[in-house]
């Protein structure tokens, strides 16, 4: 893939990911999100953030994309882009750890759709627990 084709698929998922974030449920706070990502086979799942009184039934605007995904038969991320109504968002611990599971690999965009800037998931989430840990791991007795 070319270096243009390439920045055209980073700025239309950033643009997908403005759009996600226009639908974000935030009244408590005001934060509102948009994640967009592209699967191994080329296919685009948006999400925003929806928020809850209960604020641990939250949910963020990565892991709704992700989890459109995964329902739909994706396992492979290859890009998932973050816009906020901030400068610069990035994925928090949970949604790194969710981010992992699929896109191990991925390229994380984040800024908006003139600037951004790709990550990689050793550079967000370094050392991370993966499946790969526990095909290693030993049964212990106790």
């Amino acid at each position: 893939m070319s270096k243009n084709t390439n920045d055209e698929i980073n700025k239309r998922l950033m643009k997908e990911a403005e759009k996600a974030r226009l639908n974000a449920y935030v009244p408590y706070s005001h934060f509102s999100v948009g994640a967009a990502l592209m699967t191994e086979s080329g296919e685009i799942y948006t999400g925003c953030n929806i928020e809850s009184a209960s604020f641990g039934a939250t949910n963020c605007a990565e892991r709704t994309a992700i989890f459109k995904a995964v329902s739909e038969g994706h396992r492979n991320i290859k890009k998932i882009a973050i816009i906020s109504n901030l400068n610069e968002t990035y994925p928090c611990g949970i949604c790194r750890q969710v981010i992992a599971e699929f896109g191990l690999d991925a390229e994380i965009i984040i800024g908006n759709e003139d600037n951004f800037k790709i990550l990689t998931m050793d550079e967000i989430l370094p050392h991370s627990f993966t499946k790969k840990d526990l095909d290693k791991s030993e049964k212990v007795e106790l």
